[in-house]
């Protein structure tokens, strides 16, 4: 078997490892990496640095420090636009390309951080969240399918992690945004009001970078897509991704041609990818990442540490960890494997939640400051342990597990689900811990993740190094048995 003829084959990069490397040093694959994560760092901005505005927003308006309802809504509202701006993206993607939807998305979210520096109360403020959030929606479906359209397969895990890393990176940025500005007049709204920076940076470069090769192909523009594959592959390599792509290309052809939602039920093969794909994403907001990112300093309060400026410090070394992890979760994702890797991080993320939760319960009982201390270490190794798996997993699946006519709806569907989930969350989760205090409630989100380790054993495969065409045959061998003649490419996927 040649370099050329398997090129997603589980032993093709331990055979020739510098491969990983070349490509890992294209500064066109790394420029379109980063240009398109850029979505990331506004998703990661916007989710971090409310945490820390939301603790000067109490203090400028009385009614929002009164109303925990009022307080949930103005973290939740960023989601409502997510949902929306999700929902709508897989449609924009497939319409109208992966670069016009990016920049769709910079100019609705550069929109939504002006208005909300300049609200003069907080329902104005709640309207500019829920802009903001439909540009976060609408980038959270987009990036990782650029960036997957445009990465050799042996490292397209690695590539798609990285635009998790900048989420963590918008994360950590937006913790430091918020400790240099709180000693500055109108504290809160310089937090809001930098988000919008990275937005109009990201709409600029943009400009300059070309469509995805895989939607060019599939709308008929094959002169631009082989163009810019040719900057991506060798010769070698590069006639065999033609050929894929025209494949794919005349079996859409001869398909319908356009894909409605209820197309993805129709078909069991895709039912099942979205159910391994939609059950990821909402398991990883299930299992508390959000309510540790948009709570954190919360949190900390209520372990006892009541300083503002203290609080946001200590959520900035957590915020770190999460970055910081990421990175890790980059380096294991192409090597370790995605369904191990999720299974060890939700085992990590399980044991955390217990120490949070016997903190918790046991700080309720006591004077002793050593339970804050023990709850502000139960967050970081949460993060420790959550971020470099079940931070990157789900995305990278969801970029991987669907055909190419259903890449860009199943991608929307299933980012919808993470934000439907991440709502559900940031909006219930004051309530539940006021009302069964916050001990409880993490111990919720432990049990929760218990089921979700079960979720990954049952219906999750192993996509490590496989092309896109090796991973549709999976789930046809899933769905219809042996008579496709996978069983090959199944066990290769189980056992990477």
């Amino acid at each position: 078997m040649t370099i050329e003829s398997a090129p997603g084959s589980s032993g093709y990069l331990d055979l020739f490892p510098e491969r990983r490397i070349s490509y890992f040093g294209n500064p066109y694959i790394l420029g379109l990496t980063v240009v398109a994560g850029i979505g990331g760092l506004l998703f990661g901005y916007d989710t971090g640095v409310i945490s820390g505005a939301l603790l000067y927003i109490k203090d400028e308006f009385e009614v929002v420090n009164q109303s925990s309802f009022l307080q949930e809504t103005i973290v939740s509202m960023a989601l409502v636009g997510a949902i929306v701006g999700a929902a709508s993206g897989g449609w924009i993607n497939d319409a109208y390309g992966r670069k016009k939807a990016t920049l769709l998305a910079d100019i609705v979210f550069a929109a939504g951080s002006v208005v909300m520096a300049a609200a003069p109360d907080p329902y104005v403020l709640i309207l500019g969240r829920l802009l903001v959030g439909l540009g976060v929606g609408l980038a959270s479906v987009t990036a990782p399918v650029y960036i997957a359209e445009a990465s050799p397969s042996e490292i397209r895990g690695g590539l798609v992690s990285t635009n998790v890393l900048m989420i963590t990176g918008g994360q950590f940025l937006s913790y430091l945004v918020n400790l240099a500005f709180t000693e500055v007049p109108g504290t809160w709204r310089w937090m809001l009001g930098v988000a919008g920076i990275p937005a109009v940076v990201q709409f600029s470069l943009m400009l300059c970078l070309p469509e995805s090769p895989r939607w060019l192909f599939m709308k008929n523009d094959k002169a631009e897509a082989i163009t810019v594959l040719s900057k991506i592959y060798g010769i070698a390599r590069l006639e065999d991704e033609i050929d894929n792509l025209s494949a794919a290309a005349e079996e859409e052809r001869q398909r319908k041609t356009t894909v409605r939602y209820l197309d993805v039920f129709k078909s069991k093969e895709i039912r099942l990818a979205f159910f391994a794909g939609a059950g990821l994403q909402a398991f990883q907001q299930f299992t508390g990442i959000n309510t540790v990112m948009y709570y954190s300093p919360t949190i900390v309060q209520m372990a006892g540490f009541r300083s503002n400026q203290l609080a946001l410090l200590l959520s900035l070394i957590v915020a770190a960890m999460n970055a910081a992890g990421t990175v890790l979760g980059i380096y294991l994702i192409d090597h370790f494997g995605r369904k191990k890797l999720a299974i060890s991080s939700l085992s990590g993320v399980i044991v955390s939640l217990c120490i949070l939760s016997v903190a918790f319960f046991k700080s309720s009982d006591s004077s002793n400051g050593l339970y804050g201390w023990i709850a502000v270490i139960g967050l970081a190794l949460y993060i420790a342990c959550f971020s470099p798996g079940m931070g990157p997993v789900p995305w990278t699946i969801n970029s991987e597990v669907y055909p190419e006519q259903y890449r860009g709806i199943c991608g929307g569907m299933s980012a919808t689900v993470n934000w439907v989930s991440n709502l559900i969350v940031a909006q219930t989760f004051l309530s539940i811990a006021v009302a069964l205090g916050t001990g409880a409630t993490f111990l919720i989100l432990a049990g929760i993740a218990v089921a979700a380790v079960v979720f990954v054993i049952a219906f999750v495969p192993e996509t490590k190094g496989l092309t896109f065409v090796e991973v549709e045959q999976i789930w046809k061998e899933r769905a219809w048995g042996s008579g496709y003649n996978t069983e090959s490419l199944l066990e290769q996927g189980n056992d990477s």
